[in-house]
This record gives structure tokens, C-alpha cells and sequence, in this order.
């Protein structure tokens, strides 16, 4: 997909920490910004992927890139990253909260398991908005980026679901809190979007994927990293200066289904007579 479809020069002069951008979505978000004319500082796992992700920004034209080694669960590594970012680029205009863990057994996940969700999905967000916004002016913008899945029941989940719907309380709390520095905070809820755990469940198949998520987006597909990379594109720029404190989903029109799926009861009475 096009990742340029806004302006090349939106978020021209800008500067964006994007966590969790080594791959998937947050790759995506951290292409879409660049497009846009940030400079981007990536982190995440792989330290070859990020400098390779780095060099392909770099070589497609972004203004700058650097990849810089974080683990969002240690405040030295939050605090040497914003040190960095600085350093190369001399301000932090954007950060957008996008490290996640999917790990969840359910009623069966260990508090082990739930500290270490919580920690990477929730807490390392709090933090880096705590460490980043003492250097961050009036016009900065946080982006979190939430999920259909913190808003929604769902049969034998916890751990991801609850870090999600946390994570979307925490965006009002710290828009209202940032509001007199001029700083806004929104979150970006996705659903089903093509990604390695999507093209993992679908065996790469984009079109399999396609066909499964059908029923639950009315727009009958999968969603694209790009679409949500554009969605926080505007959402960081001066183009959406008088939104703050909400979540935006881009979920096909997911979230807007109930369990009828959209389908009127005439419809499921008749499939159930023709079952019968």
C-alpha cells in the first residue's frame, strides 16, 4: 500500500519515537511518518532489523532515522533513548506508544505473565510519556495505540484485552493532565490488521485472511499497517490540533457491529430455518 497518500511535507521539521517499530504495525506507522517528513527514531527487538529499517527510511528519503536499543521495561533504556533522540535530532515532537506483547492464557496466566503485559503494554507507555514530556513543547502530540481487543469481551483472553482498555483510560487522563502544555494525547484503536501474528494465524495468506476477517469488518478485509500509520500521521500533525483525549478506531468498521454482526434478525431466523 501507499505510504505517502498525506503530504510528504505534514510533518515536516517534526521528530517521532515510535516504539515497537521493528516490525508489523509499528514498522508501518514509523514508513508512514517518515513519508510524511519526520525524522523517526526506531526501537524494538532485533537490533539488525532496526538498523536495516533505519537505513531503508533513510534511503527512500526521511529527513533522518536512527534505531536506538530500548527495553520499554527498564526507565534507564526509556531515559537513554530520549537522551539519543535529542542528541541526533535536537527535539521530540511525537511519540507514539506502540510496544506490545500478545501473550494471554486467559484465567490461566500467571502473575508473571500478567506483570510482564502490563509492563510492556501499559507501564512502558506511562513512563516514556512521564520522560518524554519535560522535553517536549506546546504542539507535541502521543499517540497510544490501542485495540478493538480493550473493548470487547472475549472468550479465554485477559491479559491483552485488560492492558488495551487501561491504555485508552490512560490517554484521557494524561490529555487532560498535558492540556495546558499544549500537549495532546490521542490512542488509535486498529482491528484485524495484516501483520506477522495475522499472516502467522493465516499461513501468509493475505487473501485467507481476508475471507476469515470478512464478517466482522463491514469493509470485508483485513486491515493495512499503512492504513493505521495514516490515521497517526494525522493525528500527530498540526491538521488535528483541536482533537485530544479520544480514541480514533481504524477497524473497517469493526467496532461498529454488534454480535448480530450487523445481520437483522429476519436474516438469522431464515438461516436457522434453512439449517433445520
Amino acid at each position: 500500500m501507499d505510504t505517502n497518500k498525506l503530504s510528504a511535507t505534514l510533518l515536516s521539521g517534526k521528530v517521532a519515537i515510535v516504539s515497537g517499530s521493528t516490525q508489523g504495525i509499528g514498522a508501518d506507522i514509523a514508513r508512514v511518518l517518515a513519508a510524511c517528513g519526520a525524522s523517526v527514531v526506531l526501537l524494538g527487538h532485533g537490533v539488525a532489523t532496526g538498523q536495516a529499517l533505519a537505513a531503508e527510511l533513510l534511503d527512500a528519503g526521511a529527513a533522518g532515522a536512527l534505531y536506538c536499543a530500548t527495553d520499554v521495561e527498564s526507565d534507564d533504556d526509556i531515559e537513554h533513548c530520549i537522551a539519543q533522540t535529542l542528541a541526533r535530532f535536537g527535539r521530540l515532537d511525537i511519540l507514539v506508544n506502540n510496544a506490545c506483547i500478545y501473550s494471554d492464557q486467559g484465567l490461566d496466566s500467571t502473575r508473571a505473565q500478567w506483570h510482564q503485559t502490563l509492563g510492556v503494554n501499559l507501564i512502558s507507555a506511562a513512563i516514556f510519556a512521564q520522560k518524554a514530556v519535560p522535553h517536549m513543547g506546546a504542539g507535541a502530540v502521543i499517540v497510544n495505540l490501542g485495540s478493538t481487543g480493550g473493548k470487547f469481551g472475549a472468550a479465554g483472553r485477559a491479559l491483552y484485552p485488560a492492558s488495551k482498555a487501561a491504555l485508552l483510560q490512560l490517554t484521557k487522563n494524561l490529555a487532560v493532565t498535558l492540556a495546558p502544555n499544549g500537549i495532546r494525547v490521542v490512542a488509535v484503536s486498529p482491528a484485524w490488521t495484516w501483520s506477522p501474528a495475522i499472516a502467522a494465524l493465516s499461513g501468509g495468506a493475505r487473501g485467507a485472511a481476508d475471507a476469515v476477517a470478512a464478517p466482522f469488518h463491514p469493509l470485508g478485509r483485513v486491515g493495512d499497517g499503512a492504513e493505521v500509520g495514516q490515521a497517526v500521521a494525522f493525528l500527530a500533525s498540526s491538521a488535528a490540533s483541536w482533537i485530544t483525549g479520544v480514541d480514533i478506531p481504524v477497524d473497517g468498521g469493526f467496532s461498529v457491529l454488534g454480535p448480530d454482526r450487523g445481520i437483522a434478525p429476519r436474516a438469522w431466523f431464515a438461516q436457522a430455518g434453512e439449517a433445520a
